[in-house]
């Protein structure tokens, strides 16, 4: 059993810190708002008042936050994770933020005699509470080797990809391309529908077809309907393709088809959408292809 602290109890943290729990790790998590970790307090984790907090209390400290401000915003000042750690004390973040961002903060953590990772994963909600997420890990190989065994806890696979920030230059590079699936998967259902196919035919056929891959499984009926609380909003899904276009213009890889589906977040922010899932591209060439729901 580890001592863990978990800071970012969002969709994904929180259904993470609930399989540690369910492993018998012991937790301390914090949230800005605690109402909503409620439900992990019911089942044993503790709360922590701040991230220096967590991270104080814990051999492990992960985090998972939305953004590269949110990310500095959870290490820095008196309360931030920094503060809390020691040496001999490990944090792993798994947040999807800027690799620049996370190696300064990890050579900050090394001042610190403590050790730092980047550990975002690959997966949805669903893929988690399968337990089928997995992680892509970069930072020293001997710090892998102590977080593995919870990162396994989670999910299946732990792949370590090399020095710190490249395990997030993984993560966009994998990002971009569930926004290139979810537009050509909208694609072909409309050129089916306004064909005269059912669109919940168009459905099971593509989402059974050789284009089935994991995330159009599991994604695609979102265009029948889509869920009450988005999994991953257009918000969240345009942040990682700006990262993704920056980085192309830094090391000159042209990204045409991620321009492209950078744009249609853009319009789905246009028409009032962006709280949802970023399947809501669907909804977005819908209408500027003339059929409605």
């Amino acid at each position: 059993m580890a001592k863990i602290g978990f800071v970012g109890l969002g969709v994904m943290g929180s259904r993470m810190v609930a399989r540690l729990l369910e492993k018998g790790h012991a937790v301390a998590g914090y949230n800005r708002t605690r109402a909503k970790a409620q439900w992990l307090i019911d089942k044993g984790m503790q709360f922590a008042e701040s991230p220096r907090a967590a991270a104080e209390s814990a051999e492990f400290t992960l985090s998972m936050v939305t953004n590269s401000a949110a990310l500095e915003a959870i290490a820095e000042g008196p309360d931030g994770v920094l503060a809390g750690l020691a040496p001999g004390k490990l944090w792993v973040d798994m947040s999807t933020v800027s690799p620049d961002l996370s190696k300064a903060l990890a050579a900050k953590v090394r001042e610190k005699g403590a050790d730092m990772m980047d550990a975002p994963v690959s997966g949805s909600v669903l893929t988690l509470e399968q337990g089928k997420l997995t992680f892509m890990a970069a930072g020293r190989p001997e710090t892998f080797e102590r977080v593995k065994p919870l990162m396994l806890d989670i999910g299946p696979r732990a792949t370590y990809v090399g020095d710190n920030g490249l395990a997030l230059v993984m993560k966009i590079a994998t990002n971009l391309s569930l926004t290139s699936q979810m537009l050509a998967f909208s694609e072909g259902v409309l050129l089916a529908e306004k064909s005269g196919i059912a669109r919940e035919t168009a459905v099971e056929v593509l989402t059974h077809s050789a284009i089935a891959s994991p995330m159009v499984q599991y994604r695609g009926p979102f265009v029948l309907k889509m869920p009450d609380e988005a999994w991953f909003d257009v918000n969240m899904m345009q942040k990682d393709l700006g990262l993704a276009l920056d980085l192309g213009r830094e090391v000159k890889v042209p990204l045409p088809t991620t321009a492209t589906c950078n744009e249609y977040l853009n319009a789905a922010r246009g028409m009032g959408l962006e709280k949802q899932d970023f399947a809501i591209m669907f909804e977005v060439l819908s209408r500027m292809s003339g059929v409605s729901k």
